[in-house]
């Protein structure tokens, strides 16, 4: 390196694993020179990039895994000529949905989002990459009932795609009722609107969280999957809800988080040196997600195989390398204890779950026995153990309980909200169980 005045290491591999990445980082880590890789030669097809550019490395090349690759051809067959609608658009889940749905060439894109700028700009970058695809733009809240009928109706979709959500596990925390009107209400709303014009295929955004909630995030995507369930047992429908864990790159991810720490001169915080995580570039969940539609579940909750969980700390010591500094050197990492609503590690199933490998070898399938099919023949949903009998087996019904039992309740007594929600999700542990004395170590143990 010194002799020929080496100053960039190009790394023209971008298709390999993070493992193979890795191996090549720690001989050229110690030369302190800068390494880069590479476009992919899909991106240099789609001029995402020019020939001339070479991308930084991204903390996504060091999954401790290999990337998810699969086959879109029955995607596109799927898709190819229908009308598609897109929930929460203008999102980092979202709009990669609304890039992918559009190389499969529908006939028509619906962009739904309550942010304008959000949908402007997904909008303005569809229409330059396929101007003779319709897209109209849908500016609506997901809870207003007559908005979501008067759109349903007049663009028919035959999919959606929900992904429209408020997902921020401590500022939920904080803001009880509008979790619950955004993430439940809001399901609901459209679930019931898209049942009576004859949505044929609905597919749920989830979250590891809704396994043995913790957070009042985790607990209302827990009763989204609840509603979509009863839905769809009740119609027969092929609706169905996919739950994967965390997305790199995301809003509100870690990585941006860290890279913009680092970019101030450090510390980088993170919540506890043991926080673990399943982790997934956006790509990837998103592409599962469109493979997961074509299963046609009717009910049935999919979850995406995303290998092992890892370190929350790994992740940062490797961007800090990268950003070619020495961590706790250069860049100092504080741990500042778990947030409200926070655990240390996720589970991708609940307790009693049973689940099975898919036709999809990176998809599983899992069934409730008492929550699939059609008909009133199963089992209700429990939400009273003091009332022996009292159950719930419409969606009706849920919502009516949800609005007379739970949103009913002065919105200043959290503590009965809460208590309405484990009616629902006896599982539910709130953060006044997890806390009672306002120490964390409960909270730890039970994560």
């Amino acid at each position: 390196m010194q002799k020929l005045k080496v100053s960039q290491i190009l790394i023209a591999m971008p298709s390999s694993s993070g493992k193979t990445i890795q191996s090549i980082l720690k001989v050229t880590e110690p030369l302190k020179i800068k390494t880069r890789t590479l476009p992919s030669v899909s991106e240099l097809l789609n001029d995402t990039v020019e020939l001339k550019q070479f991308r930084e490395i991204r903390i996504d090349d060091l999954l401790r895994r290999d990337p998810v690759k699969t086959d879109m051809s029955n995607v596109r067959s799927m898709l190819q000529g229908q009308r598609v609608l897109v929930t929460g658009a203008g999102g980092s889940i979202g709009s990669e949905m609304c890039r992918l749905v559009a190389q499969c060439r529908p006939s028509e894109l619906c962009l739904l989002g309550h942010g304008e700028n959000s949908i402007h700009a997904i909008h303005r970058e569809l229409s330059q990459a396929y101007p003779e695809l319709a897209l109209p733009t849908i500016i609506a809240d997901i809870r207003d009932d007559s908005r979501i009928r008067q759109m349903l109706e007049a663009h028919r979709p035959r999919y959606i795609y929900h992904a429209a959500a408020h997902k921020h596990v401590p500022l939920m925390e904080d803001n009880i009722v509008d979790a619950l009107t955004n993430n439940v209400l809001g399901t609901i709303t459209l679930l019931r609107n898209a049942r009576a014009t004859g949505v044929e295929n609905v597919t749920l955004i989830s979250t590891d969280k809704a396994v043995h909630p913790y957070s009042v995030m985790g607990v209302t995507k827990r009763m989204a999957e609840l509603a979509l369930q009863l839905c769809a047992r009740e119609n027969g429908t092929h609706y169905a809800a996919v739950r994967f864990g965390n997305v790199l790159g995301s809003r509100g991810s870690v990585v941006p988080l860290f890279t913009a720490q680092i970019a101030a001169g450090g510390p980088i915080t993170i919540t506890d040196p043991e926080m673990r995580r399943y982790f997934m570039t956006i790509p990837e969940a998103v592409q599962l997600v469109l493979q997961a539609s074509t299963l046609r579940g009717n009910g049935q909750i999919f979850v995406l195989d995303m290998g092992e969980p890892v370190r929350v700390l790994d992740l940062a010591l490797d961007l800090v390398e990268l950003s070619g500094l020495k961590p706790y050197k250069d860049i100092d990492i504080v741990f500042t204890g778990l947030r409200p609503g926070e655990k240390l590690s996720e589970a991708l199933f609940r307790e009693g779950e049973v689940f099975t490998r898919s036709k999809h070898e990176k998809i599983f399938v899992v069934a409730d026995p008492a929550m699939n099919g059609k008909g009133n023949g199963h089992a209700p949903l429990p939400v009273d153990a003091v009332t022996p009998g009292a159950g719930i087996r419409t969606l009706d019904e849920f919502e009516q309980f949800v609005r007379e039992n739970i949103l009913s309740i002065d919105h200043k007594n959290t503590s009965a909200i809460l208590e309405g929600i484990k009616k629902l999700v006896p599982e539910f542990v709130s953060l006044e169980d997890a806390r009672p004395n306002g120490h964390d170590e409960e909270h730890v143990e039970r994560g």
